[in-house]
């Protein structure tokens, strides 16, 4: 990797989805716009993602999921900072963390794709397909 002698380099630990890659890569790039770091991404796969098509999330052990294997890599000083969407950050972090940042939320809206129609128009008992809790929720009490 080629770098200027003085850039420092920031290694970034993130999940191997196509989102935590984007989340990791706009971090990444405000990073270096403000320091002149250079970014090397560490993408990994989580137990949230391998148990992820056998196993509703809701039954595969709660919160962490997503975060376990970046925790290591950053413990084993194989990088020096981790992204995440904070929806799957435990609530308190574990001993030796610090969640240091928040960035600027984006939308947060979700789409319905349907054949034709709209969401008010779909019939009592439609089904729906979700995997999160907070969206079935949200749907049932609409």
């Amino acid at each position: 990797m080629d770098r200027p002698p003085s850039a420092p380099l920031v290694r970034i630990a993130t999940r191997a989805s196509p989102l935590a890659l984007w989340q990791a890569e706009r971090a990444g790039v405000l990073i270096a716009e403000t320091s002149g770091a250079t970014i090397d991404l560490l993408p990994l796969t989580t137990a949230g993602d391998r148990n992820r098509r056998d196993t509703p999330l809701g039954e595969s052990g709660g919160k962490g999921l997503f975060v376990g294997e970046l925790e290591v890599a950053l413990a084993e000083g194989r990088a020096d900072i981790a992204v995440h969407s904070m929806k799957d950050v435990p609530t308190l972090p574990p001993a030796g963390f610090t969640v240091t940042t928040i960035g600027a939320r984006a939308d947060a809206r979700d789409a319905l794709v349907a054949g034709a129609g709209t969401f008010d128009a779909l019939p009592d008992g439609a089904r729906v397909g979700s995997s999160s809790p907070r969206r079935r929720a949200q749907l049932l009490f609409a």
